[in-house]
């Protein structure tokens, strides 16, 4: 769907031109939350914002669906796009309601659908339309703003949604919160993504695919389970972190798949779709063996043994060492 072709990028700078992508090629498939990530100055926020102009290639081609972007009109383009930045960016004078149907409106819809829309993204982030609907921004909390920015960036239905950083000045519980979230609207949407991030477990638990950059080039492509298990170099190896690579692995998967199907232990209950991280994390803080596991409903799901966990994250590693990144 996004396609980066041969892209460089340098910027005038006072003893020469600093490169920030050299010579990048990126293929994007629609339906992914891919991640860009790297230590600052790697070319990530360069990279995304070409997706809409904000910044345009020295040499090579950005094209969406086949097109060039470059022979797109910006202001059509940009309305296919949504776009979310950490500094939320809504207009304070303006009540949430409007801030969010404000992409709706330029594109013409008539003002009932707008409504109703409006309505629809402020109850899918958990807001009551009827009490956060004619509040202004200031009237709001950081991760209130920040949930009104996302469902601003999705009101229009978008192709593509764009997101620099858009966590990176939220407090831990709330970052959690809204990450899951992007990830259920993620997959109930089907919706193609791309974030950037300094973060790397943000990125394991966000991205279909993680795309790693250094210096303006591309290190490696893949899965968070290719990265994981299959490091193109010890670069990549040391930004994801060596010492703790199976904890990591362990938290790309989930409770409910290790799950024997006896009857309710004695002892805590975890829900089936938390991670095994989660429950090595809950295993300990109680000091027992097994959980009892929790569908959607609250019913329960079966028992989680510790034995049958650490099993497998014993065998993880060679298990997945079968899995290859696509190396750029």
């Amino acid at each position: 769907m996004i396609e980066f072709n041969n892209v460089n990028k340098s910027y005038d700078q006072t003893h020469g031109a600093a490169k920030a992508l050299d010579d990048v090629s990126l293929r994007i498939g629609r339906g992914e939350l891919v991640v860009l990530i790297g230590a600052s100055g790697s070319g990530k926020s360069t990279l995304l914002k070409m997706i809409n102009r904000m910044e345009q290639p020295d040499t090579g081609s950005v094209r969406l669906d086949g097109q060039d972007i470059a022979q797109m009109a910006v202001r059509q383009l940009r309305l296919r796009m949504g776009y979310v930045i950490q500094s939320v960016g809504l207009f304070p004078h303006w009540t949430v309601a409007r801030n969010i149907g404000v992409v709706p409106s330029m594109l013409g819809w008539p003002p009932q659908r707008i409504t109703a829309r409006v309505h629809e993204l402020l109850s899918l982030f958990g807001l009551d339309p009827a009490i956060y609907g004619p509040r202004y921004p200031h009237q709001l909390s950081g991760g209130q703003q920040q949930r009104v920015g996302v469902a601003r960036a999705l009101a229009g239905d978008p192709e593509v949604l764009l997101m620099d950083e858009p966590f990176a000045a939220l407090d831990p519980l709330i970052r959690t919160a809204l990450q899951d979230e992007v990830k259920r609207i993620h997959q109930t949407s089907g919706k193609t993504i791309v974030m950037v991030t300094h973060d790397i477990d943000e990125a394991l638990h966000l991205g279909t695919q993680i795309v790693l950059l250094e210096q303006g080039r591309i290190v490696q492509v893949g899965s968070p389970l290719a990265l994981l298990s299959n490091p193109a170099n010890d670069q990549v190896a040391d930004f994801i972190g060596r010492s703790d690579v199976g904890i990591k692995l362990l938290s790309l998967q989930r409770a409910g798949s290790l799950a024997r199907v006896q009857a309710p232990h004695g002892g805590p209950s975890l829900a089936a779709s938390a991670s095994l991280r989660e429950a090595v994390s809950t295993l300990a803080l109680h000091g027992c063996n097994t959980l009892n596991l929790l569908d959607e409903t609250g019913a329960h799901a079966g028992v989680l043994h510790a034995a049958d966990l650490f099993s497998r994250a014993r065998s993880a590693a060679p298990l997945m060492g079968d899995e290859r990144a696509p190396h750029v």
